[in-house]
């Protein structure tokens, strides 16, 4: 995970800011969420929740550059990555600030102690799953029955494109969306 300061910081006063999606929004997401998805997204706290209905937006509103549409079978794989890719964030159980800290542990001590950290209890085992969420994220999604492509995404979302298994338009959709790109 890259730290990424202005991207951190602007996702830092959304959270702050926001609020729980409305309910428009939420069964609008619910339309392309399995069962299994669906009891994952409802576990996120309200603010990552309206983060990723906004980034589902955002694909559903650029779709056409995949020359697909919100009816399309083949878009509901992409849609659904995009309410899900943040679920293991909920693993951690840390609210903003937390996840403040987890960061900028992250960053000094590198990610990879994510693993290390875990394994301890309070507080370092909080940053050190938060640290692992997006692996966490496909694990949920995984043992949900979520498409293989679903899956991929949750664990890939802050790789670079080259190392992702998605289609990569759809990737590049996916990532600038939830980038604010779009």
């Amino acid at each position: 995970m890259k730290l990424r300061p202005v991207h951190r910081a602007q996702r830092f006063v959304r959270s702050v800011f926001s609020t729980a999606p409305s309910e428009q929004d939420a069964d609008w997401a619910g339309t392309f969420l399995s069962p299994e998805e669906q009891r994952a997204f409802e576990q996120m706290p309200p603010a990552d929740r309206s983060h990723s209905i906004g980034v589902a937006r955002a694909v559903a509103a650029h779709l056409d550059r995949l020359e697909l549409t919100e009816s399309d079978t083949e878009a509901r794989w992409i849609l659904a990555a995009a309410l899900t890719h943040d679920v293991g964030k909920s693993v951690s159980g840390l609210g903003t600030y937390g996840r403040v800290v987890a960061t900028l542990s992250g960053a000094v001590g590198g990610a990879d102690m994510g693993g290390i950290w875990a394994e301890n209890r309070g507080m370092t085992r909080k940053v050190g799953l938060y640290l692992q969420y997006p692996q966490l994220g496909a694990d949920v999604l995984a043992v949900g029955g979520s498409d293989d492509r679903v899956v991929a995404w949750a664990a890939q979302h802050h790789l670079p494109p080259q190392e992702w298994t998605v289609p990569i338009d759809a990737g590049r959709l996916l990532s600038d969306a939830d980038d604010g790109i779009l």
